[in-house]
């Protein structure tokens, strides 16, 4: 009796065992065949923006700093030793070419003047009464031409008294402003003293230095910006006039010269102002900054090729607001991605759309 009971439990016991297997299987196999059935088609493309790289005319950004000439500057001085009669400017006053600032005392450089033509006038008159008797032998060659140099000597002499008088008169050489008053009614000046300076700041010599690196992107007329400290955010604009002809050995920096138009006197000699400046344009790689996907010190960018994104490492050159210049790694024809680049693995499958809003919109 007992052991039939035991082998109706073990036969029940292996029923149960059989059922459970029988489901696991089944189980597994529905699981192992939803996966095999997945795997064929692989995961769908990534959708991803596209832009076109551009071939356009681009130059390098130049950023210095330089000082503010005056276009002519020079110091008002005396040319020899006499006293102040007259000051006929005003500090700061606006002054024609050939206006007259300075007069000083004239009274011993006109007698002097006197003096050497009344010479002259009796030189002359022996002269002549020599010539007359030159002509019946009276006078010898000789003393004619002792009578001749006198006349000369006394011309000379005339002119230098007239040259003497004339820089009694201190005269504005060009148009421009005038500084400071130095000297005083009635004071001695002498050679060398300095009166006042003038300046002709209508338009501004602006002067600077930028790294022999860039000689090749530098030309005259080319464009400059320029802004001061102290006038705000104003900016000035000029043009490249004069490229030195010699590079700084210490250096190994390049002096430039620009002029910067000054109609309304906002600018002053001696303003420190700093200059920016695009390189002679040529043609040059431009794809939109979004493109660009730093990794390590280097620049990659991503290409749509037969459906494909493919990684490209490339070489920058200089930017500009919304695109960077590519010097090496590119050829021109290729669409980059610039929208979906962390989304996507070299070699990924894409479905590229051409980007139709500007960069930046």
């Amino acid at each position: 009796m007992i052991t039939q009971r035991k082998f109706a439990l073990v036969t029940a016991l292996l029923g149960a065992a059989l059922v459970l297997a029988a489901c696991s299987g089944k189980e597994a196999g529905g699981r192992d065949g939803g996966q095999r059935s997945g795997t064929g088609g692989g995961p769908p493309p990534v959708t991803v923006i596209t832009s076109k790289v551009e071939r356009r005319p681009f130059g390098p950004v130049i950023e210095a700093v330089g000082t503010a000439l005056a276009r002519e500057s020079v110091e008002i001085t005396s040319k020899s030793t006499n006293t102040v009669s007259t000051i006929r400017f005003a500090e700061g006053q606006h002054v024609a070419a050939g206006a007259i600032l300075v007069e000083l005392d004239r009274a011993q450089v006109a007698a002097a003047l006197a003096e050497a033509e009344a010479n002259l006038v009796e030189a002359r008159n022996q002269f002549s009464r020599g010539r007359d008797l030159s002509v019946t032998s009276a006078l010898s060659k000789a003393q004619l031409d002792q009578l001749e140099t006198a006349v000369k000597t006394g011309e000379s002499r005339v002119a230098a008294a007239r040259a003497r008088l004339e820089d009694t008169v201190i005269r504005a050489p060009f148009a421009g402003r005038t500084g400071f008053r130095k000297v005083s009614r009635g004071g001695l000046v002498n050679p060398g003293t300095v009166i006042t300076t003038l300046d002709d700041s209508s338009m501004i010599k602006l002067e600077f230095t930028v790294p022999q690196s860039f000689l090749n992107d530098l030309v005259p007329s080319l464009a400059v910006e320029a802004r001061a400290e102290g006038l705000g955010s104003r900016v000035f604009n000029g043009k490249i006039t004069t490229i030195d002809s010699r590079i700084d050995p210490v250096t190994r920096a390049i002096a430039v010269r620009a002029e910067l138009p000054n109609a309304d006197a906002a600018l002053r000699p001696g303003l420190f102002m700093s200059v920016r400046l695009r390189g002679k344009p040529i043609e040059t790689l431009m794809v939109p900054e979004e493109a660009m996907v730093p990794e390590e010190g280097r620049s990659f960018v991503f290409v749509v090729e037969d459906g494909k994104a493919l990684q490209r490492e490339v070489r920058t050159g200089g930017r500009e607001p919304g695109s960077v210049a590519i010097i090496d790694g590119l050829t021109g024809d290729e669409t980059v991605i610039v929208e979906g680049t962390q989304r996507i693995r070299n070699g990924g499958k894409v479905n590229a759309q051409p980007r139709t809003t500007a960069p930046g919109a």
